[in-house]
């Protein structure tokens, strides 16, 4: 996939919904309601894909793409980039893929139950067209072993334990006492993306115990996004998105609250049901590797280095054509009131890449309740 083209038509598309946008339709006040979106409600032409919320809808955007190695115009009209209803335009590949999907859930009903271990991707693999052939190179060569894999999971007898691993991460954060201490903070720096053009633009982050957390990215033409998590609801308010406020449900509202909580993270410990431990390498150093779950969810995996910090959380948000994995990974540990705060992350998904960069915190700061409440639809600046 040629990601600069994928980059070039992200701009451009935003570019064309925040010119279409208009709060007052009927598909912002069912969001204002407080009900999530149907994926029918907000487009035209979704004869297969139906049923399922606004951002689930997107995932399986994501899904499609990474499993044939596409971008958007690829199985949209060129004409997608000027028009936000283009979009609903049919092509051969649409096509196809409305056959695809229907195959894989018929596979997935008749022979797992309604699960979905089959998706596009098992059979793709990033290849337009699926390979039929063995090949000799890959099972004769080196095995490639992949540090983010959630489903295959081997466990390490020789890695420390939980409780070990995470007694370490507590004290090379600065200890459970100085953890404890940070209540709030407010930090500032620079947000870059694919919505941005992979231009630094300035962000503030909202942050408040146990889990509460609200980003604000100043994009561009005076268009704010805004991405909160209240300790139960989470939404995003932004006029690439759309609709101009998309309730978070499903995994990605489980990964909102799990990013919510990873900001205090004297609680990790607590949050999930059963733990394993593992040893890969990332950049070729060795790392362990922590893996949480949860009744009825994916697993998440954390990565730890050898001093004992985070240096990457794998997630994966459930779509109703498969998994999706965002992978966040940490650095730039910096002391503030005595604790080990990354100052940089770099969040990687199926529609993009960005890197939040920042420039100062704020510790223990009183902040207004109010930052944690439902934002505001995206409006349309004139």
């Amino acid at each position: 996939m040629d990601f600069r083209i994928r980059r070039q038509f992200l701009r451009i598309a935003a570019t064309v919904i925040l010119s279409l946008l208009i709060t007052t339709s009927a598909s912002a006040q069912v969001a204002q309601n407080g009900k999530p979106l149907m994926a029918e409600d907000v487009f035209k032409n979704v004869p297969v894909i139906r049923g399922i919320p606004v951002d689930e809808f997107m995932d399986t955007m994501g899904m499609f793409s990474a499993a044939l190695s596409l971008n958007c115009t690829d199985c949209h009209v060129a004409e997608s980039s000027r028009s936000w209803e283009r979009f609903a335009d049919d092509t051969d590949l649409k096509r196809v893929a409305r056959r695809m999907v229907v195959m894989v859930n018929n596979i997935n009903k008749t022979n797992f139950a309604g699960r979905s271990p089959v998706t596009c991707y098992t059979c793709h693999h990033g290849d337009q067209r699926p390979k039929a052939m063995p090949s000799l190179t890959v099972q004769y060569g080196a095995p490639v072993v992949d540090p983010d894999e959630l489903d295959v999971f081997f466990p390490d007898p020789n890695a420390p334990s939980t409780d070990q691993i995470f007694d370490k991460y507590i004290q090379a954060l600065g200890g459970a006492q100085k953890l404890a201490s940070l209540k709030s903070f407010v930090a500032k720096g620079t947000y870059e993306g694919y919505d941005t053009d992979h231009t630094p633009v300035p962000v503030q982050i909202f942050a408040k115990a146990p889990n509460l957390r609200t980003t604000i990215v100043s994009l561009f033409e005076g268009n704010d996004s805004v991405r909160t998590f209240d300790g139960a609801n989470g939404w995003i308010a932004s006029a690439d998105r759309p609709v101009p406020l998309m309730t978070l449900t499903g995994g990605n509202l489980a990964g909102a609250k799990l990013d919510a909580q990873m900001t205090f993270p004297a609680q990790i410990k607590g949050l999930f049901s059963q733990w394993k431990v593992a040893t890969t390498l990332i950049d070729d150093q060795e790392v362990q590797v922590v893996q949480g779950t949860n009744p009825g969810q994916p697993p998440v995996n954390f990565y730890f280095d050898e001093s004992g910090l985070l240096v990457r959380m794998v997630r994966a948000s459930s779509t109703s054509i498969g998994q999706v994995p965002i992978e966040i990974n940490f650095s730039d540990y910096r002391e503030i009131a005595g604790v080990q705060m990354p100052f940089q992350w770099t969040t990687t998904w199926t529609d993009g890449q960005s890197t939040t960069k920042l420039s100062e915190i704020q510790p223990n700061v009183a902040i207004d309740a109010a930052r944690f409440t439902r934002p505001a639809p995206a409006r349309r600046r004139q």
